[in-house]
């Protein structure tokens, strides 16, 4: 990593190399993402361009920031009673999932089911000023769980950061494999997240830029890519 780096992920010196390390997002695209054709020549015609997602440099760039954090060893989930009672097992020598309480999230629109946590075994460290938002992966929904999104100043709190989550899938047996993304990691400087707003009409010049831009986009493909879009 580069000196003074913004993110730092450690582990215990047993664990490297056993458990599944976290990756940069961009470093595990989706298979189907990454055999989308950018063009869908089926479906080309005089009045469909046929692009798809692969063009979307929104829909990518939400895929590709970030990191993303693994589940560090396959875990079996057995969900039963319409997702109302979920029990984990599991072979590795750490604790990888446990409970919450139902109470603590009452009312909650996932009732009935019960909030469970897995267990994460990296630190997640960031330079003074920095959290983290932890955050189901984007635009890869998994069909087993979903993570709860959180906010950790990993600047100050250096221990691992456990994931909240919901049993989703149907009832049944559902092996988790080691490597499974669990949540993405965005880190940012708080100090830019806190900056002030303004609501209000737009103003005749800002009608023009707008109605300029969308003109654009539509004009030629790749506009937003090539104009619009920040260096990576």
């Amino acid at each position: 990593m580069r000196k003074d780096p913004v993110i730092l992920f450690t582990c215990r010196p047993e664990d490297e190399g056993v458990i599944a390390p976290p990756v940069p997002a961009k470093s595990l695209l989706p298979d189907w993402f990454r055999k989308l054709p950018a063009i869908d020549r089926a479906h080309l015609s005089a009045t469909n361009n046929g692009l798809t997602a692969k063009r979307c440099m929104p829909f990518f760039d939400a895929l590709a920031t970030g990191w993303i954090l693994p589940l560090a060893a396959t875990v079996r989930l057995e969900i039963a009673d319409g997702g109302r009672t979920v029990h984990a097992g599991w072979e590795f020598d750490r604790t990888m999932v446990s409970n919450h309480s139902p109470p603590q999230v009452a009312g909650n629109p996932m009732e009935p089911r019960p909030p469970c946590k897995f267990h994460n075994h990296w630190t997640i460290r960031t330079a003074k000023g920095w959290s983290c938002l932890f955050l189901p992966p984007l635009n890869r929904p998994n069909p087993v769980f979903q993570c709860v999104a959180g906010i950790v100043d990993t600047d100050s709190y250096a221990s691992p950061v456990h994931l909240p989550f919901f049993a989703t899938g149907p009832d049944g047996v559902h092996v988790i494999e080691r490597g499974t993304p669990l949540v993405q990691v965005i880190p940012f400087r708080r100090a830019d997240a806190a900056i002030g707003g303004e609501v209000r009409a737009e103003t005749a010049e800002e009608a023009t830029i707008r109605e300029r831009i969308l003109r654009q986009t539509i004009a030629a493909d790749g506009w937003y890519r090539r104009e619009a879009r920040a260096a990576r």
